[in-house]
């Protein structure tokens, strides 16, 4: 759906280049969410932002649906961007126009639909974002989560088939943060829209996206399906976000593995493994006793997953490694 080849972009800053992205390949395919993270200055807002050309590229080509993006003219551009939604991070909501309107700007910048089709496809959208009896509001009369709402109907307002989400969850609270992501989701699910979003959050990568990219002084340092990057992470960058997620990052595990002794190993749980009675029996089985030095259980987007770290001693070691593997837990050496 989206195709990046070498994508660049830099910037002129009091006649010096700044580069904000460096040469840039990324397939983004149809239907799936895709996900964006990095800390700030990172160039996942400029990465996102070159998709409908708000922001003009230095180099190479943008195809989007088939469409050369960068071959464009000034109506064309304005044609495509009709087929491509976006989701701002403070909303950008007129606040002299009513929630209805609001939504309705895009169809009637558009001119394409009557007074009636208008109306009837706002109330459309105001039902699936749960907003209907809001309609004549003014958007200062909204919570943050209410306005962001506001924002998807209007972004879906000219059924698109891409939605681009500009750290959409990052002024609200966990909780609306929760609710305005499902309801992401949902969309994506229903009506088989392709999403690229960006945050730093790991937290709102995790919850809803297929695949990553992460991002590090204008480069995608390291992507792939959410659970092998985030499980598995490689590159530097990527092990600190993990490591920023956990409860106590400052800990250095290196100093508390120290502690113990044993054989020591990263147990990795993907789907029905995770809930399953597999260290007692492995165990029983192997003679081998074990320590739980970390550990945590959670879900990336509808997939149970865990990561265990254990200490193991005694009895037949690589035979309950062994038997783990078997079972489809993926097992990692820390220590000998």
């Amino acid at each position: 759906m989206i195709e990046f080849q070498d994508v660049h972009k830099a910037y002129a800053v009091n006649g010096q280049s700044i580069t904000a992205l460096q040469p840039t390949s990324l397939q983004v395919q149809p239907g799936e969410i895709f996900g964006l993270i990095g800390h700030s200055g990172a160039g996942k807002s400029t990465l996102l932002r070159l998709i409908n050309r708000l922001e003009e590229p230095s180099g190479g080509r943008i195809i989007v649906d088939g469409i050369d993006v960068t071959a464009l003219d000034a109506q064309g551009l304005r044609r495509f961007r009709q087929r491509v939604g976006m989701i701002f991070q403070h909303f950008n909501l007129l606040s002299s126009k009513t929630v209805a309107n609001n939504v309705a700007m895009p169809l009637k910048l558009a001119g394409e639909l009557s007074g009636v089709q208008i109306k009837q496809r706002v109330t459309e959208l105001l039902s699936r974002v749960g907003l209907s009896e809001h309609a004549n509001k003014y958007p200062a009369q909204l919570s943050g989560g209410q306005k962001q709402r506001v924002g998807i109907a209007r972004a879906l307002a000219t059924d698109p088939k891409i939605l681009l989400c500009d750290e959409a969850t990052s002024a609200l609270d966990p909780q609306t943060t929760a609710q305005v992501l499902q309801l992401l989701v949902e969309i994506n699910r229903e009506l088989g829209l392709t999403i690229v979003l960006i945050t730093h959050e790991m937290d709102v990568i995790r919850r809803v996206c297929d695949r990553v990219g992460v991002m590090d002084a204008g480069v995608i340092v390291e992507s792939g399906q959410v659970s092998d990057v985030f499980l598995h992470p490689k590159h530097e960058t990527t092990q600190r976000f993990v490591q920023e997620s956990e409860e106590d990052p400052d800990i250095s595990r290196e100093e508390e593995y120290q502690k113990v002794s044993g054989r020591i190993v990263r147990l990795t749980f993907l789907g029905e493994s995770t809930y399953a009675p597999l260290l007692g029996k492995v165990a029983r089985e192997t003679g081998v006793d074990y320590s739980i030095l970390a550990g945590r259980i959670g879900r990336i987007k509808d997939q149970a997953c865990g990561q265990l770290t254990l200490a193991l001693t005694g009895g037949k070691e690589q035979l309950a490694e062994q038997q783990l593997r078997d079972a489809g837990v993926h097992v990692e050496v820390l220590r000998p």
